[in-house]
């Protein structure tokens, strides 16, 4: 005798012409999907080709030129090759120094204000605030600190320290002190509050079971503290080298790229040849050699965060 289910217990078949539902996520993607289209895709490819004409808005005709501003800037002996790469190298200088301050010192301030101290919340909220100002801001700001004649820092030289004043912002080296102190302030705020989520996460039976077997400050940092911040401390890391690579405020309001483009970055300079030469060729092409330095250097970060995530697993 075969058994069977009352009939308003059986659960409702599903209809053929549901299948088509399938198509639904994609019709939520659409509109991103467009706007990624129309806002990077249809630019780099219309800027790739721009690099392979000769471009000139006054002109009617555009001639094909092919790779021929690619191989302009290996050719030392334009002016163009000898400004990019001196740019190229003005930036790589720039995030040499300013990335392991940035990360060293975020997370020196992170766990100063970890503890429980007083005005703790205070002094967290005065090292993120600087971070939502506008680089024009934080620029004429640093600028005016720093400023030959009337700046705060040279005032404080000469009527506390009695020392003469140094022109920061005209000689070749020190123009860099504003541009990365400046930069050290505006930022740091950000980098600290991910160390402080990332202390935070760290379960304090850790540093109590240390404590019972003697270990003092310097080994539950080194053993316990360190170890758990590697994930965060690789993403600061990466976020922080790409941020720096894209230098170009700082460099535009404090110096202004001087004193003889010693601290012109490469936005800098291939914005300069764009819309001050108006060269849109080969500011094109040097706009796509400093992203294939940038993709390069993506590249060899994301395989690093892979093989710390298989080692870690």
């Amino acid at each position: 005798m075969s058994l069977s289910l009352p009939r308003e217990n059986v659960p409702p078949r599903r209809r053929r012409g549901g299948e088509s539902s399938g198509l639904v996520p994609y019709l939520y993607l659409l509109p991103f999907a467009l706007l990624f289209f129309v806002f990077v895709v249809y630019p780099v490819g219309y800027g790739f080709y721009v690099s392979m004409h000769r471009w000139d808005l006054l002109a009617e005709t555009r001639p094909f030129v092919g790779l021929e501003y690619y191989r302009n800037l290996f050719d030392f002996s334009t002016p163009q090759a000898q400004f990019f790469w001196n740019s190229m190298r003005n930036t790589a200088f720039f995030t040499i120094v300013s990335v392991p301050l940035l990360v060293a010192t975020a997370l020196g301030l992170a766990l100063l204000l970890y503890r429980p101290i007083f005005g703790r919340a205070f002094f967290r909220a005065v090292f993120f605030l600087p971070g939502v100002l506008t680089v024009s801001v934080m620029g004429i700001l640093w600028r005016w600190m720093f400023d030959n004649q009337i700046g705060l820092v040279n005032a404080v030289r000469t009527d506390i320290f009695h020392l003469q004043p140094l022109p920061f912002l005209s000689t070749e080296g020190l123009a860099w002190i504003p541009i990365i102190v400046g930069t050290l302030w505006w930022t740091i705020g950000f980098n600290m509050t991910l160390y402080l989520a990332a202390l935070g996460n760290i379960s304090q039976s850790l540093y109590e079971a240390a404590e019972i077997d003697g270990a003092t400050a310097w080994p539950k940092f080194r053993f316990i503290t360190w170890p758990l911040l590697g994930p965060v401390t690789l993403f600061v890391f990466v976020t922080t080298v790409l941020a720096s690579f894209q230098l170009f405020g700082q460099t535009l309001v404090i110096t202004a790229g001087g004193p003889n483009r010693t601290t012109q970055s490469a936005i800098q300079y291939i914005t300069e040849e764009a819309f001050t030469n108006n060269q849109f060729s080969s500011a094109s092409a040097m706009a796509f050699m400093f992203g294939l330095v940038m993709l390069i250097f993506t590249f060899l970060q994301f395989r690093i965060m892979a093989r710390d995530a298989r080692e870690g697993s």
